[in-house]
């Protein structure tokens, strides 16, 4: 359970700081962000390969 409530926390980050982008930009539309915010978050936990402490490593995934 406190896996699942750690999961909801990163994906309401990602939706804040999405939203607080836009805000700061003036313009957008927020409803792709907030409404892809799990998806990307599953994809960037669950199946990418990548390595914070190394981010120059040739082989990782990137996610455009």
């Amino acid at each position: 359970m406190a896996e699942r409530a750690l999961d909801e926390q990163c994906v309401n980050a990602v939706r804040f700081l999405a939203a607080d982008m836009i805000e700061e930009a003036g313009s957008g539309h927020p409803g792709l962000p907030l409404g892809a915010a799990p998806m990307a978050y599953v994809l960037w936990d669950r199946h990418l390969k990548h390595n914070p402490r190394n981010p120059a490593w040739f082989d990782r995934d990137r996610f455009v």
